[in-house]
């Protein structure tokens, strides 16, 4: 990475131009668009998103700014393991589609976690999944904005502290402006930056190295593309089989329990829209992920005899696209430079969406219950959740600078979102499908599966795995053509050179699990082999830990207060429970129905049984009431959401 100031003018140009366009849609949005005047247009965005656009925006929300650094290097180094991760992804769209949408769509619910609430009553659970959102959410986005810093920092040479205050300070602007309609706007327009620079990159190096066949071919040849490993050792970094079972929970997660996903469902105008819009996603998934992987194929057959890292023209994995670009397109002046820039608005873009959403879910589920905030008016509630926005991106802007300052932050952080994505699905699914499931249980698995999950996650970090396989890499066909002119150091400039220098154990964003700090323990120890488990199974884990937990402790803790709403729960999870012996689950809206059928009766002793059923609901009302009054149910609930009845049954609104 040698370019000189002077060379570099159109670059810098390019950037700041490209900076400026994406800052400009937040203005647009707010300025010439349809003007966002109540909390709702803010959180679901005023006036109509095409499909196409919520697509486009679903998919970047999906895939993060780290696929398109990460996945290119991680094929180049690790070969193409990674990839089968796209199958857990797939399979995740229908499951969503058809078991949590139908549930939240009807609600008419601002934050994901106030499902949880009215499904269990309490606000230990819904405080519980939100936190857990909030947290795992800003160590996240500390390590997206940190990201693109390092390619700023050694292509073009941005200082650290200047990327990270810009992306801060332009996700501030948008927040203000933009609400979630600039987000997706933001979205778009990034999606399309890197999807045209993947084609130029393949384009260039399948000119280069002789046609996409002999690309296919040279991977093929040198072990990058070896698929379907179903090695059931649990140890191993990445199989199929650990792609597939680890990424459909954790995909199940993100697109059908994170607030940023839900919200962007509840925005469109129908369930069936949603559901198309999902669907017609998994093509569009498909090729936008493969696409970075097909990039990687390319890069890797243009340096397959003289490798970039080895001869020491790269110091990490990551730096193997930007060096790239730098290398094979210095005939196209601001090439490096938009480059760039699709990284910087990579970062930017995921940072506004998940300010939305992270700013929404904290009023919602924290802010708005406070006794002091009761009767707040519509416009109080919308400048509320932008200053939450403000105080959230500043937040991120100290982690990414802890991020830069603290080695081994990155992986520690990737390592609590894989984490926590586990116990999260699993409070979700006892609420959506366990008939049984109550607050007790819910709240009692949460806490254990985060306890597990996070004792093995650490616990980890104290043993010495055997570091990830990387595939051999050649320099054997360096010579002074190997690289552009303006690359080539001077000492390899003479008609032919060895180089000397070798490379180091560097980690990439894809490899979490890097060794720190380790310490040797037995080999049949039964806690090591606990510990060597590898990430991808933790999702899964702490799924099963928390529904496991949360149904047994719900079984044994059953009440008549666990009643609730039967449209809280999946139309299929009902009808499987009464195939189940045992007695029949009660629901509220079942009671209330039943009552009112015998008020209509025209006999005598129809009105006795009604008037003694309504005095025994009644009754049984006021005793739930005294119950909550006196902690027997559950004192920390109270609904905070204003109801309204509808066909019998009581249902939130905004």
């Amino acid at each position: 990475m040698s370019k000189d100031t002077s060379s570099m003018i159109w670059d810098y140009l390019v950037f700041v131009i490209f900076v400026l366009a994406s800052t400009f849609v937040a203005v647009y949005s707010r300025f010439f668009g349809p003007k966002e005047k109540t909390k709702a247009d803010y959180v679901f965005a005023a006036g109509k998103v095409s499909t196409a656009a919520m697509m486009l925006s679903i998919a970047r929300g999906t895939l993060g700014v780290r696929s398109f650094l990460g996945y290119p290097s991680e094929l180049f180094y690790r070969g193409s393991a990674m990839w089968e991760t796209l199958y857990g992804m797939v399979l995740a769209y229908p499951i969503v589609c058809f078991v949590f949408v139908p549930v939240y769509f009807s609600l008419g619910i601002t934050s994901v976690y106030q499902y949880l609430d009215m499904r269990f009553k309490s606000r230990l659970v819904r405080c519980l999944a939100s936190g857990t959102y909030v947290v795992r959410q800003l160590l996240n986005q500390g390590v997206t904005v940190y990201t693109p810093c390092v390619a700023l920092n050694t292509v073009i040479g941005i200082p650290y502290w200047a990327s990270i205050v810009g992306i801060s300070g332009v996700s501030i602007i948008f927040n203000i402006l933009g609400g979630l309609k600039a987000a997706i706007l933001a979205d778009v327009m990034q999606g399309l930056t890197m999807i045209a620079i993947s084609v130029a990159i393949i384009i260039q190096g399948c000119v280069e190295a002789g046609g996409f066949v002999d690309v296919f071919n040279i991977s093929k040849k040198d072990g990058r593309l070896d698929f379907f490993n179903w090695d059931l050792d649990p140890t191993v970094r990445v199989t199929t089989t650990s792609a597939l079972i680890g990424q459909l929970f954790m995909s199940l997660s993100i697109f059908g329990c994170q607030q940023n996903f839900v919200q962007r469902y509840c925005s469109m105008d129908s369930q069936k829209k949603v559901t198309r819009t999902l669907m017609y996603n998994i093509p569009v998934i498909t090729v936008l992920f493969s696409l970075s992987w097909v990039v990687g194929m390319v890069v890797y057959a243009v340096y397959s005899s003289c490798d970039p890292l080895t001869s020491g023209y790269i110091k990490k994995y990551d730096e193997i696209l930007p060096f790239f670009v730098e290398d094979r397109f210095s005939y196209l002046p601001g090439i490096l430079g938009l480059f760039m820039a699709s990284l910087f608005n990579g970062a930017l873009s995921l940072n506004v969406s998940n300010l939305n959403s992270l700013a929404t879910v904290a009023f919602e589920d924290f802010v708005r219950p406070l006794p002091c905030l009761k009767g707040m008016n519509d416009s109080r509630q919308l400048w509320s959740i932008k200053f939450i926005g403000v105080v959230f991106a500043l937040i991120i802007m100290g982690i990414s600078f802890g991020i830069g300052l603290l080695e081994g932050v990155i992986e520690s952080s990737m390592l609590v979102t894989s984490a926590t994505s586990g116990p999260l699905l699993g409070v979700f699914i006892m609420a959506l499908v366990i008939p049984v499931a109550n607050w007790k249980g819910a709240s009692a698995g949460v806490i254990m599966g985060h306890i597990i999950i996070l004792w093995i996650t650490f616990g980890g970090l104290t043993v010495d795995k055997p570091p990830a396989k990387s595939l051999p890499l050649n320099i054997d066909g360096c010579s002074n053509s190997s690289f552009n002119d303006h690359i080539l150091k001077v000492e390899h400039r003479a008609l032919s050179w060895t180089p000397t220098t070798t490379p180091s154990p560097f980690t990439i964003y894809n490899d979490p699990l890097a060794p720190l700090n380790t310490t040797r323990a037995e080999k049949l120890d039964p806690l090591t082999a606990l510990y060597s488990i590898t990430y991808m199974y933790y999702s899964f884990l702490g799924c099963i830990i928390t529904v496991l937990v949360g149904w047994t402790v719900s079984y044994f803790t059953a009440s008549e207060s666990d009643l609730y709403d039967e449209e809280l729960i999946h139309p299929w999870a009902r009808k499987m429970a009464d195939y189940f012996p045992g007695k029949k689950r009660q629901y509220v809206s079942k009671r209330e129905d039943s009552t009112r059928k015998m008020k209509r009766s025209g006999s005598t002793a129809a009105n006795l049984a009604t008037s003694s059923n309504s005095s025994q609901l009644a009754n049984s009302t006021k005793q739930d009431e005294d119950n909550v009054k006196s902690g027997t149910v559950n004192a920390g609930y109270s609904p905070d959401m204003p109801m309204e009845e509808v066909n019998g049954t009581y249902k939130t609104k905004l």
